[in-house]
């Protein structure tokens, strides 16, 4: 990773530029939109950058290691070897368990991928969050509805719901036909197309691309379009996993509460990759999760 990115990425993670007495500096004045797309362009089309892709193809830990400690150097052939060999293959609906909890871990790893005319979208999925059936905190606690159906329909299907009148949310499906139950998609980390995410969030910060349910679905460009959409069969929006001839070990799975639920708010039904730094919320709810 050139200079210029390692130092981003690493004020991004502790927080944006400090003071030498250690107070934090205000926010530089924003670009203008056309500034500000030139900017991300020439930042993320430029031949000496190794690239965020092919840092976030290394395991787990050296990833962690090269964003905190600024040492890509010594891995850049590595990562660069991965990148240059990585593909992404559908997943079939036989591999997808039909159990809203276990497709929620199942699904750490996995990557969304969305498929425009412009070009490829995708993220690896870094967090997700379990609506099981019975549990009163999912969409479908009380039945069937216009709005939910999608939830009602067997597991792998797309449930895209518009919450607080500018979100739009990625579920998938989770249990058999006529049973409710949803996964949450939370957090990505971005692979495809990330000038083109950059455009979409009209944000340069790497890791507040895909950070978020909210603020992935707007940098894939996901909306109430795909509600139903079968995620496994042929089409613009799918799921896919890594496809790559060198073994990797599964990823360091976590476990935590959800986030922003008031009802049956003690489950621990949030999974998340442990150390990857594209995961959202809180770091407290991380610093006291349990591991599985």
């Amino acid at each position: 990773m050139n200079a210029a990115i390692r130092k981003q990425t690493k004020r991004e993670m502790h927080g944006g530029p400090k003071h030498r007495g250690g107070k934090r500096e205000a926010n530089p004045p924003a670009l203008s939109a056309a500034a500000e797309k030139v900017h991300s362009d020439k930042l993320l089309t430029s031949p000496r950058l190794p690239g965020m892709l092919k840092l976030l193809h290394l395991p787990s830990a050296h990833r962690q290691d090269c964003l905190c400690h600024g040492t890509f150097s010594a891995k850049r052939s590595r990562a660069r070897d991965h990148a240059e060999k990585i593909s992404i293959r559908r997943l079939h609906l036989a591999e997808l368990p039909a159990d809203t909890v276990k497709l929620a871990r199942f699904l750490i790893g996995k990557v969304v991928v969305h498929d425009l005319p412009a070009g490829r979208l995708s993220g690896r999925i870094v967090e997700t969050e379990a609506y099981p059936p019975g549990d009163p905190a999912g969409h479908h606690y009380r039945g069937p509805t216009r709005r939910n159906r999608s939830l009602f329909l067997r597991h792998g299907h797309c449930y895209v719901y518009f919450t607080y009148g500018n979100h739009f949310m990625l579920n998938v499906s989770s249990e058999g036909a006529d049973v409710g139950g949803g996964v949450l998609i939370r957090a990505l980390e971005p692979l495809d197309g990330v000038a083109a995410m950059q455009r979409h969030r009209k944000t340069a910060s790497l890791l507040d691309l895909t950070r978020g349910p909210g603020r992935l679905a707007a940098a894939l460009r996901i909306d109430r379009r795909y509600d139903g959409l079968d995620l496994c069969r042929p089409g613009p929006l799918w799921l896919g996993a890594i496809d790559s001839p060198v073994a990797h070990p599964p990823p360091p799975i976590g476990k935590t509460v959800r986030i922003g639920i008031t009802r049956a708010a003690h489950r621990l039904f949030r999974f998340y990759e442990r150390g990857n730094p594209f995961v959202s919320g809180p770091k407290r709810l991380l610093q006291t999760n349990r591991q599985k």
